[in-house]
């Protein structure tokens, strides 16, 4: 893959000597705890089993086409093979609460003991939750057994929510979460803006930021064509002038972002603690990318 290459060619600019120590640490240690995300499709566990240590944590995407079966199947096979994999779960695709406790119940027996909340995609909710607060608010009730809950942040906003409403629906779900993962964004300065933002309106969970894998624009392009209204997909087609660069010799690769993202890591004034990454299911290359990191950061 030419991501792998570009990313074993590029050096880490991280600025002057005096605060290139920390901060080089602080992504070195982003690094090494980054979560991959992957899609449920017939081929990831096997993936995930080949390319991926079982100290890497995962997510697994869910999308209104396929719904929240194959999430759950996959995340709970995962489980079992002694990985931490949180499933998506989209709040517009649970019924009730009884569908919400057997959820939980379910992941709970396969020793997942972690889960992501998202608000979802479909056009109507299926039932009780029209959003994620409401099934983060029924998940307390319920009595719930997860050491981490992830919510989702949006650096350039959202599509179909204002940007007024969705920060402060941040501030709302934050009590109820221990992490926030972010949406893809491929400018460095508009995720840093960002977090300060939701630092200064008192929101103090640790961020971690999401940025591609290293992978292929041709496999880049046909995964997103055909995720209909997911995460990733949702992101390319908003972000259509950004398209350009997977056709330039070498495609994109997430260097420049990250060494663009370095200097803000273990600063005072944001929490960005850590890499969230869309994977595509490109797991060998993406796992060969950030190896190669850790090994010039170490």
């Amino acid at each position: 893959m030419t991501s792998v290459r570009n990313a074993q060619e590029s050096t880490p600019r991280t600025g002057s000597r005096s605060s290139a120590r920390p901060a080089r640490a602080a992504v070195a240690d982003a690094l090494r705890n980054a979560t991959y995300e992957i899609l449920p499709f017939k081929s990831a566990e096997e993936k995930v089993l080949a390319h991926v240590p079982t100290d890497v944590a995962l997510t697994v995407t869910t999308t209104e086409a396929k719904g929240l079966e194959p999430t759950l199947e996959l995340a709970s096979r995962l489980g079992e093979q002694g990985y931490r994999a949180a499933p998506h779960v989209a709040a517009r695709l649970v019924r009730d609460e009884a569908h919400l406790t057997d959820i939980v119940s379910r992941l709970r027996e396969s020793g997942v003991d972690r889960i992501f909340v998202i608000g979802g995609d479909a056009a109507e909710p299926a039932g009780a939750f029209p959003d994620a607060l409401s099934l983060l608010e029924s998940l307390q009730k319920v009595g719930h057994p997860f050491v981490s809950v992830g919510i989702g942040g949006y650096p350039e906003g959202h599509g179909k929510i204002s940007d007024d409403l969705i920060e402060k629906a941040l501030e709302d779900k934050a009590p109820h979460a221990g992490h926030v993962i972010t949406q893809l964004c491929f400018d460095a300065d508009t995720t840093i803006r960002w977090a300060r933002a939701v630092r200064a309106r008192g929101v103090d969970l640790p961020i971690r930021v999401g940025i591609p894998g290293a992978i292929s624009r041709q496999k880049l392009i046909r995964v997103s064509a055909g995720l209909g209204l997911g995460q990733s997909a949702r992101f390319l087609k908003k972000q259509q002038n950004m398209l350009w660069r997977f056709f330039l010799p070498g495609g994109y690769s997430p260097n420049k972002l990250i060494e663009r993202l370095t200097p803000a890591f273990g600063a005072a004034d944001n929490n960005l603690h850590g890499f969230h990454v869309f994977t595509f299911n490109d797991l060998d290359s993406t796992e060969a990318w950030r190896q190669s990191w850790l090994a010039r950061l170490s």
